[in-house]
């Protein structure tokens, strides 16, 4: 069901180290990171992001679920739209994640960003 799970946090390194410690002996490293996210899952597959979030205000939560094939996720941006989410980044390819990453993006009513995926 889930992809993936993003967290703001309002301290990075150190939630970097509490997760890093703590999902160690499951099998979780460090993968991707720099000064603002951190990605940790298995290797070479993160799926908790930590992200700085100084200041920043609402739930903030990232929440990723995993779409079957790209129509899918089109229809997900599409029926999220209508339902009242706020568009966050429609249907399409995400080359910066990765060459095969096509994603759309909602803002629901409680402020969350909310993604449809598929790797």
């Amino acid at each position: 069901m889930y992809d993936h799970i993003g967290l703001k946090v309002k301290d990075l390194a150190a939630s970097r180290r509490f997760y890093e410690a703590a999902l160690a002996p499951l099998g979780h490293v460090l993968g991707s990171h720099d000064d603002s996210y951190a990605g940790i899952g298995p290797a070479d597959a993160p799926a908790l992001w930590l992200y700085a979030a100084k200041g920043a205000q609402g739930p903030g939560t990232h929440l990723a679920f995993r779409a079957p094939d790209h129509k899918a996720v089109a229809a997900f941006h599409k029926a999220g739209l209508k339902a009242g989410g706020t568009d966050n980044g429609g249907a399409g390819p995400r080359a910066d994640y990765s060459p095969t990453y096509y994603a759309a993006f909602l803002i629901d009513p409680d402020g969350n960003n909310v993604e449809a995926v598929c790797p």
